[in-house]
């Protein structure tokens, strides 16, 4: 084994989120390995699964992710987090890597790193999610790219764009919009109010008042109210009417027409008839009290 890769197994480097710049000088003086080392390596890792070779494999190559994921500053989004989901994606693609194939791991890796950069971006770059399916992941970045340049896409652009990436030109106009949108706070800012005084947040109108103690005690009078109306007018009925009823909607085990039929030794239509008669009696009584 050569020295480099002996340095390798006894190299200490700071997290990505410890110190950006400490991090970065560290992973740069990890010396790059040549085709035959990390053949080697590779070998060793997908035939025995020697992890120590794994391990070297990631280190030599977390200066690739630190340039890839520079070029993905532009989101509002912490370099030291960016490196930290590519440096997952690079260790996916060292477990995958296959070094009978004949490409060197970096080309192999770039895919993956990627992939968990993007994730991650799209994960955390507005609150409400702006690509769920693979062709607006796509186009997210595609169309961000070309918007710093363009502004807002004509109809000829739009076309383009949609002929370009495979999507519907409905496609790129939706996203375009998400893209443009801006994420509202919840709660107020100072002075965010309009001509009319009146405040625009979601904390201005989403005001939960289930437990609000006003709200409970009138909602519990106007219940006792309405229980007290409607049996002071069920008393009022004669009593086969109060018995339907009671039967057909008061009891736990309510009873069933035909039921009501055989004790009161008429039809099931009957019941019903006498049973509708009383509801709207019981209507009358309630919206007059």
């Amino acid at each position: 084994m050569s020295t480099a890769l002996i340095k390798l197994n006894t190299a200490k480097l700071p997290t990505p989120t410890s110190s950006e710049e400490a991090y970065i000088q560290a992973v740069n003086q990890i010396p790059v390995l040549d085709a035959e080392e990390e053949l080697d390596l590779a070998k060793r890792y997908h035939d025995q699964g020697d992890v120590d070779a794994a391990r070297q494999l990631v280190m030599s190559h977390l200066r690739f992710v630190v340039h890839i994921a520079r070029g993905y500053r532009g989101y509002g989004l912490a370099l030291g987090d960016l490196i930290q989901e590519g440096n997952i994606g690079l260790m996916k693609a060292v477990k995958r890597f296959d070094p009978d194939v004949g490409v060197r791991l970096v080309s192999f890796a770039v895919h993956w790193i990627r992939a968990e950069i993007h994730e991650f971006i799209l994960r955390n770059w507005r609150i409400v999610k702006v690509a769920t399916t693979k062709a607006q992941r796509k186009l997210f970045f595609n169309l961000r790219s070309a918007k710093k340049n363009l502004g807002w896409l004509t109809n000829d652009e739009v076309e383009a764009v949609a002929k370009d990436l495979g999507v519907k030109p409905e496609t790129v106009l939706e996203m375009e919009s998400r893209l443009s949108g801006q994420d509202i706070g919840f709660d107020p800012l100072v002075n965010d109010e309009d001509e009319d005084g009146r405040i625009h947040s979601p904390a201005a109108f989403l005001e939960d008042r289930r437990f609000d103690p006003a709200e409970l005690a009138e909602s519990d009078d106007w219940e006792q109210h309405q229980d007290g109306t409607l049996y002071t007018a069920l008393e009022k009925l004669d009593d086969r009417s109060q018995q339907i009823l009671r039967g057909r909607w008061l009891e736990e085990e309510r009873q069933t027409l035909q039921e009501l039929a055989e004790r009161y030794g008429v039809s099931a239509e009957r019941i019903r008839q006498l049973e509708n008669n009383a509801i709207k009696k019981l209507r009358s009584a309630v919206a007059s009290a």
